[in-house]
């Protein structure tokens, strides 16, 4: 099972992630990590993406792509792999196809997870975590019993800077700005899928199971 999850901000792909790696057993290759572990361990490629962020600039794809490619020739990828956070435009879509198109290992489907703009700002501006357990909460979809306080532990329920409605809408537009051309190049080959990402967790769930079994590890 080789595929590419996408999800803006908000959308609960991470959740949907987490779940899909128990369920079939795969690697949730996530380039944020590759990159935060490479830097740490001070790799050759690592060394070359703390210097470009070191300067302000974007890690290039030449060596986001180096990562992928390390990863993926590490054995626990065998049954499959879900790539998050990679593609983000059309030139990394391409050289990703093309990559592994090398190594024999096609991508074999996207799979958008699609939740409409205005829920995705009411999910992230109301969002607040406890300063203490981490537990997550929503001021306007699962609100807390006292206001600012956490049910599970009585710690202080706090919001992170960046979820102001400013912000985020400008990152939920740079995503979707990003992600439509995306969504159209897989689409035209027949590799993408789209699960409605406003319902429940357990019938979201449902939905990547049916899109996923048929190509499950020892399907396909």
């Amino acid at each position: 099972m080789r595929i590419v999850l996408l999800g803006a901000p908000g959308s609960g792909k991470g959740t949907q992630a987490a779940r899909l790696v128990e369920h079939y057993q795969v690697v949730q290759v996530s380039t944020g990590d590759l990159l935060r572990a490479a830097v740490a361990a001070g790799t050759e490629l690592g060394i070359k993406a703390k210097a470009a962020m070191d300067e302000g600039q974007l890690v290039s794809d030449d060596i986001v792509l180096g990562m992928i490619r390390e990863r993926l020739a590490q054995p626990d990828t065998e049954r499959g792999f879900i790539l998050d956070g990679f593609p983000r435009n059309i030139a990394q879509a391409e050289a990703l196809d093309e990559m592994l198109a090398d190594l024999g290992r096609p991508l074999q489907m996207s799979i958008l997870l699609d939740v409409p703009l205005e829920d995705l700002m009411q999910r992230l501006t109301g969002r607040m975590t406890c300063s203490e357990c981490g537990a997550v909460f929503n001021r306007y979809t699962h609100p807390p019993k006292t206001e600012g306080v956490c049910d599970k532990c009585g710690g202080e329920l706090v919001q992170r800077g960046d979820d102001n409605e400013d912000t985020v809408r400008r990152r939920l537009e740079v995503f979707q700005e990003q992600t439509a051309p995306l969504v159209e190049y897989y689409d035209r080959d027949g590799r993408l899928a789209r699960v409605d990402g406003q319902r429940d967790i357990e019938q979201i769930a449902a939905d990547f199971r049916e899109i996923l079994d048929p190509i499950a590890p020892g399907k396909s």
